[in-house]
Order: C-alpha cells, then structure tokens, then sequence
C-alpha cells in the first residue's frame, strides 16, 4: 500500500501547480483519496477529496474556486491542481486514502511522503 505526491515546489504568488498522488494497486481497496496541507507549526487541514467513482467530490472552503481534484483511474493517480496561490497556501501537501471520503485526517488510512509548496515572491 503506497501513495506517492510529487510536484511541490516554489511559485509566486497567483500562480498556478499540480500535484499528483500516484496510488498502488493495493490501495485500490480504499474508496477514497483526499489531500491534506500542514503549515509549518500548525496542523493538518483538509483541502479536497474525491471517491475513486469521480462521483463524489468535497473542497475546503478556503480552496473553492482555486483548486481542483480529479482522478485518472488509467494512471492509478489523483491531482489536485492549485490556480490562484496565495502565501497562504505554502505548506506540505499529502495525499491519502481511505474507505470513505471525508475531510477529517483520522478517517484516512494510508499518507504518502508530502510535497512541500512555497508560494512566495
């Protein structure tokens, strides 16, 4: 069971990046996938999920609008496209998975490594 995030990085405020959760076949078990963000030292947030269906979807209000999540079941991955950044959103982003979607963290069984983003000028 692993999930793999990649593409976090540095980008100016207003700008745009994609992360990808690559999921294993094992998880394929697990209903949904959700990302989470962690400031450093604060606590994990939820940001947005989304069921392996594509059928239900749930976004942070904080992130409504700007970001998007979506599936590729042909590539056993989940993005989640980030537009309009604000400083705000720095931080490291995880993917995880779980029976149920949800946004609280507990409920999500399996957490890939984390992608950092910093969004700053």
């Amino acid at each position: 069971v692993q999930l793999q995030a990649s593409g976090g990085g540095l980008v100016q405020p207003g700008g745009s990046l994609r992360l990808s959760c690559a999921i294993s076949r094992d998880t394929f078990v697990m209903d949904a996938t959700g990302w989470f963000h962690q400031a450093a030292g604060k606590e994990r947030e939820f940001i947005a999920a989304i069921t392996w269906s594509g059928e239900t979807i749930e976004y942070a209000d904080s992130v409504k609008g700007r970001f998007t999540i979506f599936r590729d079941s042909t590539k056993n991955k989940v993005d989640l496209q980030m537009n309009s950044l604000k400083p705000e959103d720095t931080g490291i982003y995880y993917c995880a998975s779980g029976t149920v979607i949800s946004n609280v963290d507990f409920t999500y069984k399996y957490w890939g490594q984390g992608t950092l983003v910093t969004v700053s000028s």
